[in-house]
Parts: C-alpha cells; structure tokens; sequence
C-alpha cells in the first residue's frame, strides 16, 4: 500500500507583506503608476511610495501565500515554502503562518522581507507594486526538496520566475512532485508575469510539469498570443490536463479532457476590493479537488470563496470568519 503524504497541500511562493489604502485615479497617475496593473519596484522605490500612500494597512501577502490561508480555513493539511527577511515583517509573516496551522520550515535571511504596496480606487479595482526583498533570494538548496513528494498537490506561483534562484527552486518542486505521481498546480499570477516570462510558462506546460494550470482571461491572452478567448481558451486545454479560467464577473471555466464546465460568480455583495479575488478562487478549487470533489463542484467552491474576498479590503478575510460554512451553506457537501 502506497504511503498517503503528509500534506493536501504544498505552496511555493513570495512571501510577503501587502500595504493596502484607497486613494483616486488622480494620485495613481500622479505616481506614475498603470491603473489596475502590477509591477515591480526597487526598495527605495517602495519606501517612497510607501510614505506617499499615507495611512495603510498591513496584511501578510503573496498570491500563494493568500491561497493558504484560506486554505487552512477549510482544514487542509498545508506547508508553505517561501523566504522572509530577520525583521518586523518577517516576524509578523512567519507568526502568521503558526498561527493558521501552516508549516512554514525555512528560517529568515539577513535580507528585507518583501512587500507589495497595494493602491485601492473607488471602483475596487488596485494598483499593485512588488519589492520582493527576501523572496528574491529562495535558493533549490535552502529547502530539501523531497518535500515536494509528500504532498497531494503542489501548487506554484508565477510570481516565483523573476528571479533565477526562487524559478530553480520552483521547477525542482514540480519536478520531484511530477516523479511521485503527484498532481502539480501553477497559476500565470499576472499578465505582466507572463510577459515577462512567455517562454519559461510554455515551456512548463509543454514539458508536462504542470496538472492543473489557473488563468484569468488577460493572462491566458498573453500566454496564448491569441486574441479570441475561446482560441485561448483551447490553445491552453491542448497543453493542460486541467484548464481553469477566471472571468470576473462571468464567472469562470475549466476544460479537462476535452470537457467544458462553467461556474457563475457568486458575490457576496458589493465589491469593495478585487484584491485576492484569484488566490481565493485558487484556494476554494484546490480545496475541492484536494478533497476530490467534482469538478463542477471544486468551481463553484472557488467562485464562492472569491465572491467573499471582493467584499472586504485587502487579500485575506477577517479574522474568526468561517469560510468553511460560508461554502457549505452555499454548496452542501457530502
């Protein structure tokens, strides 16, 4: 008999901490920013910006990072692999991971732990910039790998592929989860990760390392090179076993063996911040095939989990929420 792994759930990916506000139009441009983009920042560049946006909020972050948490809300067994710097965020991110029963093994560097600086408008849409700090310097060798082998699912970032120590660590993950016959997950995390890094993503996919692959409808554009969605849309399927397309207020699709399905969005009321809207939905699909539900029925456990996180500020849901009921009174499960 086949030993059963330790994990449903292994996450590699940034860690770090995300500084959210609301300010206008007026002062994004006034920054210099690309209203409702990411991109990166140098440090100095984020200190600045940082005492620009005034008062913030502090919440730990990090696309894979937000999917664990809420994971660990519906009672997965989870680890989390990413890097933090010797400092108050650092502190404040590891404390955060304990205490939502996330393994979290690799000590602090002697490095800034990173930080997104999250501008929210008034029409929820946000305006994000990345010093990754720490999470810049996850080297293959600073975790042992194996690691990768005693989980059901392992779940990778794009984020992880702009700089070349934390992609050799991400790779070396897939692969050795690959070679246990383990199901791997890889989310494109931005349109501008793609850009950056088309070649790297088509190879994944093509090279087999990727199971089930999470898009939203402008990345898989990107990635695709076609501007019809459903050429994307079949484009991707033909290279993952498992598509998984999120459309926003349409809802999203997956395609699996040549079968389509369709889940509605499901939110909770008006949207207040789009932040972590993909990371949720991530985390409420992963939950459900974790725990080998349908496939109809994982979507419509990650629509209700996105749904929810668009209502409040910030990636993460209020402390104490049950998410678990929250999904259940929507969806009963057996």
């Amino acid at each position: 008999m086949p030993v059963p792994p330790r994990y449903d759930i292994i996450a590699i990916g940034n860690a770090l901490v995300d500084v959210l506000c609301h300010q206008d139009d007026a002062f994004v441009a006034a920054q210099g920013l690309a209203r409702g983009m990411m991109q990166p920042i140098a440090p100095e560049r984020a200190v600045l910006l940082h005492e620009a946006m005034g008062v913030c909020q502090e919440v730990c972050g990090g696309s894979a990072a937000n999917s664990m948490a809420a994971l660990a809300r519906l009672g997965l067994r989870l680890a989390f692999i990413g890097q933090v710097g010797d400092d108050r965020l650092g502190r404040m991110f590891a404390d955060d991971m304990a205490a939502s029963g996330i393994d979290f093994p690799l000590p602090p560097i002697d490095t800034p732990t990173g930080r997104c600086l999250i501008i929210v408008s008034p029409d929820g849409h946000r305006t994000m910039n990345t010093a990754i700090g720490a999470s810049e310097y996850l080297p293959a060798t600073a975790f042992d790998a194996s690691i990768a082998a005693d989980t059901a699912i392992l779940y990778a970032e794009g984020y992880m592929w702009r700089s070349d120590e934390p992609r050799a660590a991400s790779v070396k993950a897939l692969e050795v989860a690959r070679a246990h016959g383990r199901r791997t997950a890889f989310t494109l995390s931005s349109e501008y990760c793609v850009r950056e890094h088309h070649e790297d993503f088509v190879a994944l996919l093509d090279g087999g390392l990727v199971d089930i692959l999470f898009a939203n409808e402008g990345e898989l554009a990107e990635l695709s090179g076609l501007a019809d969605s459903e050429a994307g849309v079949a484009w991707a399927a033909a290279r993952a076993p498992l598509l998984i397309v999120t459309r926003g207020a349409e809802g999203a699709i997956a395609v699996e063996g040549g079968r389509r399905y369709e889940t509605p969005a499901e939110p909770c009321g008006p949207v207040v911040d789009t932040t972590g809207a993909g990371d949720l939905f991530a985390a409420g699909a992963l939950a459900g095939l974790a725990r080998c539900q349908d496939l109809p029925t994982a979507l419509r456990m990650g629509s209700i989990a996105a749904g929810r996180i668009i209502g409040v500020m910030g990636p993460r849901l209020p402390e104490g929420e049950n998410l678990a009921g929250l999904i259940e009174s929507r969806l009963p499960l057996p």
